[in-house]
């Protein structure tokens, strides 16, 4: 009989029993240390006051306090219990109704003792940031229309969660983002002119042509490339979150998904690694309510995606995406925490995409338009550009002047990324080998001498 198999002796059985007493004062003993017993089943009972892991606990809305800009304090913080909402020491924000996190009303007036006071600075970077990248957005889907691009992925109306998440992060700290994070790059440094060479897939582009438009690279400024594959990316933030706990690095990984990636394997791979390991990363969903034709009612039966957060063992969030104040307080607090060594936050950025899913799609077949009207009342920088009047930061002058100065920055990368000329054919190989071997120039050397070819034949499929 294989060892594995044996019966335990009638003196060792004895033994055994014997030890039990004692092995379960112990266990008790544990789990009221919040631990649970190897091998053994926890009580549904609270401890001290606590929640005993394993107990399924309401979904109650975040308490919290308002952020400063300024680092969280050193003291360590209290450990979160899994599957709980963020405790107020964990993220600091107050409650808000039906668990969603809000500083700002729709005309722009801030809460009664919500306003995180942010500094000045930090105020108009997040509201030129938002200006700068609809102005882009706007021109680029022109560019498409006119047949001087092959591909756009607008971001109107998600401007808050995207650049107030990216704003809360220390240069140092690692994006991984998903379509709509564009932004992210230029925010750490990618000019507008190499944002362009991308989307044509010129000779100046970093990937010669060979990634999709709006999927930048951008490694200086700690900006992982994408991939189209719905939800990849979260694994691989995941696991470069792991890798630099492992080096010791005091490093942050941001990763992007959509509310259509919570119903892809790699969100559950991703989460669960992310809280199993403690891995020093935010997790931030954009539900813009659409994947792509899907609606969220037929993406997820949950109440909220961020309760997703619960079935994992880490803390959630669910915080209005049209807020930035609200997203970079949340962000801010989701990232120190981790930065302190207390793991994953998963935050659920309740926002809406006002236009279709990509240029080449057509919202107008199946949702209404009076959906979209009703959050264009919730527009991000309408209601940002509100609030800064209402403290003296901001008049028309100085945006009438500000968006004049973004059209020429624009216009200008535009005309200077025009001038490139389309890769090389030549690194259809170059590319591929560090040495090119002479079968492939030889196929190269008959490509390239085709009676009728032109140059870089072909279009973008989408």
């Amino acid at each position: 009989m294989p060892a594995t198999t044996r019966r335990a002796p009638a003196k060792a059985k004895a033994a055994a029993k014997a030890k039990k007493p004692a092995a379960a004062a112990a266990g008790r003993g544990k789990a009221a240390a919040g631990k649970p017993v190897s091998g053994k089943p926890v009580a549904n009972k609270a401890a001290a006051g606590k929640p005993v892991p394993g107990k399924q606990v309401a979904n109650k809305p975040v308490a919290s306090k308002p952020v400063a800009s300024k680092p969280m304090a050193s003291k360590p913080m209290a450990k979160p219990v899994p599957g709980k909402p963020v405790k107020p020491d964990a993220c600091a924000l107050p409650p808000a109704p039906q668990g969603l996190v809000r500083l700002l009303e729709d005309d722009g007036t801030v809460q009664k003792g919500r306003d995180p006071n942010l500094p000045v600075d930090t105020l108009l970077f997040l509201y030129e940031q938002m200006v700068q990248v609809r102005e882009f957005d706007r021109r680029m889907l022109m560019l498409q229309r006119q047949g001087r691009i092959g591909f756009y992925g607008p971001i109107l109306g998600q401007e808050a969660a995207t650049v107030g998440s990216v704003a809360a992060l220390e240069p140092r700290d690692w994006i991984f983002p998903a379509l709509r994070e564009g932004a992210a790059a230029m925010m750490r440094g990618l000019s507008l002119t190499e944002a362009i060479n991308q989307l044509i897939g010129n000779g100046a582009d970093r990937c010669k042509g060979r990634q999709m438009p709006c999927h930048y690279t951008f490694k200086e400024g700690n900006y992982y490339g994408m991939s189209s594959v719905i939800g990849t990316q979260l694994s691989h933030a995941v696991g470069a979150a792991m890798a630099a706990h492992i080096r010791g690095d005091d490093v942050v990984v941001l990763g992007y998904l959509g509310d259509g990636a919570t119903s892809a394997n790699d969100f559950h791979c991703g989460m669960n690694f992310a809280a199993v390991y403690k891995s020093p990363c935010v997790l931030f969903c954009q539900n813009n309510q659409w994947a792509i034709s899907v609606p969220i009612s037929k993406q997820s039966a949950s109440e909220t995606l961020a309760q997703k957060g619960k079935a994992y063992g880490m803390p959630y969030v669910r915080v209005d995406g049209n807020d930035v104040l609200a997203v970079y307080s949340v962000t801010k607090a989701a990232a120190e925490r981790a930065r302190a060594g207390h793991g994953p936050t998963f935050i659920e950025a309740v926002t809406y995409r006002r236009l279709g899913h990509s240029s080449s799609d057509d919202p107008t077949r199946y949702r209404d338009e009076a959906e979209v009207k009703a959050w264009e009342k919730k527009d991000p920088v309408d209601r940002f550009r509100a609030y800064l009047q209402k403290r003296g930061l901001w008049n028309d002058d100085k945006e009438a002047a500000f968006k004049e100065d973004i059209a020429q920055r624009v216009n200008a990368a535009i005309a200077a990324a025009e001038l490139n000329g389309p890769p090389a054919d030549e690194t259809l190989v170059t590319d591929v080998y560090a040495q090119v071997p002479e079968p492939l120039k030889e196929q190269l050397a008959e490509v390239l001498a085709l009676e009728g070819r032109g140059v870089n034949q072909g279009a973008f499929p989408l």
